[in-house]
């Protein structure tokens, strides 16, 4: 039922370390692609003030997820939803945050469209959407291992890809973000941290 993701282990504190300066003080949190479940549960475990809706489309994700909150018995997660980021109805209407990890680079564009749409539609103003993976920064790969990566990506799906930054930057701008606040992160990834003007 559970499952267990090596990369999720390794990169779910250094994510938290730089989540949690951009936490707000209350609210719901939305976590988009919660694959395993085991980020969101590492961040609800650190942060009981706040309530978290983790969401997959995928039936065996959302079993995974909710077999993590049941044996770590977090008062604070509720049942995974299944959550489409291309539809233009969600199953949740308001947020303080959304979290996306690991999803832009590996779903075709439409999806970074749906969830910059989607963010847009139930963010409020200070709202954070808060990403965290591989992009290019001024069209130009980061490091050759995500160069290596990038092109893997795309022999599995062409319409897959690591993302230029300021193309994702631009999409949030366009539904009311500002300029993210960027940090550089271990294995060459980076989060962005954007606020709703």
């Amino acid at each position: 039922m559970r499952r267990e993701a090596p990369s999720a282990q390794r990169n779910r504190q250094p994510i938290l370390d730089v989540l949690k300066h951009h936490l707000p003080a209350a609210g719901l949190v939305l976590e988009i692609a919660s694959g395993t479940g085991e980020h969101v549960v590492h961040f609800a475990a650190t942060a009981p003030y706040l309530t978290f809706q983790p969401s997959d489309p995928d039936d065996g994700a959302r079993a995974s997820i909710d077999g993590w909150v049941e044996t770590l018995r977090l008062p604070n997660v509720r049942p995974a939803v299944a959550l489409d980021v291309t539809s233009s109805i969600w199953p949740v209407d308001h947020a303080s945050a959304i979290l996306c990890s690991n999803m832009i680079h590996i779903a075709p564009w439409e999806a970074t469209v749906g969830l910059m749409a989607g963010a847009g539609r139930i963010l409020p103003t200070g709202g954070l959407l808060f990403l965290y993976g591989p992009y290019r920064r001024g069209g130009r790969h980061t490091a050759p291992s995500n160069e290596a990566f990038d092109l893997d990506l795309r022999r599995r799906n062409p319409a897959w890809g690591v993302r230029d930054l300021e193309a994702v930057a631009d999409l949030a701008a366009a539904q009311g973000f500002d300029p993210p606040v960027t940090t550089e992160m271990p294995a060459n990834n980076l989060t962005l941290a954007f606020k709703r003007a």
